[in-house]
């Protein structure tokens, strides 16, 4: 398997066939010899020359690409296929994970975030000699394309563009890329810089001049918080919270009400859940309307975040938080059998030792939330084997047109 080159060993440009989108988004198809291809931008069906892209034969879900960027910003990959064909690609890229598992694939639907919803994104900015770009990474190269009119961004983080420039003039070497993250808050951006100067007495006034005149609600510079002017808070059910500078939120409103909806539909009236990963308490705070919940994360910003939220939240029921490595330090199966009820949510690595064990523990129910439907299908296998039945799973997709896909599942013994 190679990436196209598009010419042949005599100078002809290769014709190929695409069958299949793969899970990153490029067309898959076999030259004359049997040579298997990748090729980016195009569908299947499709009978195309490549390098530069020619499409002969254009597919039915072919569509014209909503953003200029699209095909040089390395973000979106997608952008030329339908809605309905990306909702399908997606579906079937939770579908094959399982399969491969030989476990069954009872998809539930897929909830697909609308256009300009994300409310977190990560730019990257550089300085040369006489200007500044701000952007997302062109696919496979460090250079920056700019984000005008992005079709992903909400207008909100698209809206800090004019204060990340100044951020970046002040505080980037010619040598180093920054990176500029925005979450959009009730009280304004909320903007984490990496990779800038050292700070000094003179930069950091700079640095908060900025932040004040583009109305930033928090600034962060190197994992130090420079000034919160109003506190950045999020809405986690009927709880308030403000993250640590940085950390994880889901990446769209619609998304984290899919999400907690799915979940919540999965422990349905549980009295004693533990909700492992649980980061600042996306679905610790909502459950614990209905529920004693422990909650168990290793960073404990993310735990305190989520504990002031809890205490500042009048009805809730009772929460008890505990800072725990689970991939380190598992909770063994023994310690979870009291509960009625567990949620999972690990990064993309999965959690196969803290799976093992909630296998063990032999807990009625299950809801299992992951960004990666390889790892997702690893562990559910073990969860099958050891007599958990995978109920459903519901497809998110918060990152539109993006190879990204997440996912909810039901396990119930």
């Amino acid at each position: 398997m190679r990436a196209c080159k598009g010419q042949g060993m005599r100078g002809v440009m290769t014709e190929l066939t695409i069958s299949k989108l793969g899970h990153r988004g490029d067309g898959i198809g076999r030259d004359a010899i049997g040579t298997e291809h990748f090729v980016p931008f195009t569908l299947p069906g499709e009978r195309v020359l490549a390098d530069p892209l020619r499409v002969l034969d254009p597919s039915v879900a072919r569509v014209t690409p909503p953003c200029p960027q699209f095909g040089s910003c390395g973000g979106c990959v997608v952008q030329h296929a339908s809605d309905d064909f990306v909702a399908d690609w997606k579906v079937g890229i939770v579908r094959t994970a399982l399969e491969a598992q030989g476990l069954p694939a009872p998809i539930a639907g897929i909830a697909t975030s609308p256009e300009a919803s994300r409310r977190r994104a990560t730019f990257a900015g550089r300085r040369t000699k006489k200007t500044v770009s701000i952007g997302f990474h062109e696919r496979a190269s460090d250079r920056i394309v700019p984000v005008t009119g992005c079709r992903t961004v909400a207008p909100a983080v698209l809206a800090t563009l004019p204060a990340l420039e100044a951020l970046v003039h002040a505080g980037a070497s010619r040598k180093a890329t920054l990176r500029l993250t925005v979450t959009a808050s009730e009280a304004g951006p909320d903007i984490a810089v990496e990779g800038g100067k050292p700070t000094d007495p003179e930069l950091v006034q700079t640095l908060l001049a900025i932040a004040s005149d583009h109305d930033v609600a928090r600034l962060s510079w190197s994992d130090e918080t420079l000034a919160t002017f109003r506190s950045p808070t999020q809405t986690f059910g009927p709880a308030r919270v403000v993250p640590p500078a940085g950390a994880f939120l889901q990446a769209t409103e619609h998304g984290q009400a899919a999400l907690i909806a799915a979940v919540s539909d999965v422990i349905g009236d549980a009295n004693r859940v533990v909700d492992l990963f649980a980061g600042c308490g996306t679905f610790t705070l909502p459950l614990a309307v209905g529920a004693d919940v422990l909650a168990l994360e290793s960073e404990a910003p993310m735990l305190a975040a989520l504990d002031a939220g809890w205490r500042g939240t009048p009805g809730l029921r009772k929460i008890v938080t505990k800072t725990r490595d689970l991939f380190r330090n598992p909770v063994p199966g023994a310690n979870l059998r009291s509960f009625d009820a567990a949620v999972i949510d690990p990064p993309r690595a999965g959690a196969l030792a803290q799976t093992e064990a909630l296998a063990e523990s032999g807990i009625p129910k299950v809801a299992a939330v992951s960004c990666n439907p390889v790892t997702f299908a690893r562990d559910a296998a073990v969860l099958v084997n050891a007599g958990y039945s995978l109920d459903r799973v519901l497809v998110i997709d918060q990152f539109r047109w993006a190879a990204h896909v997440e996912l909810v599942a039901a396990f119930s013994r």
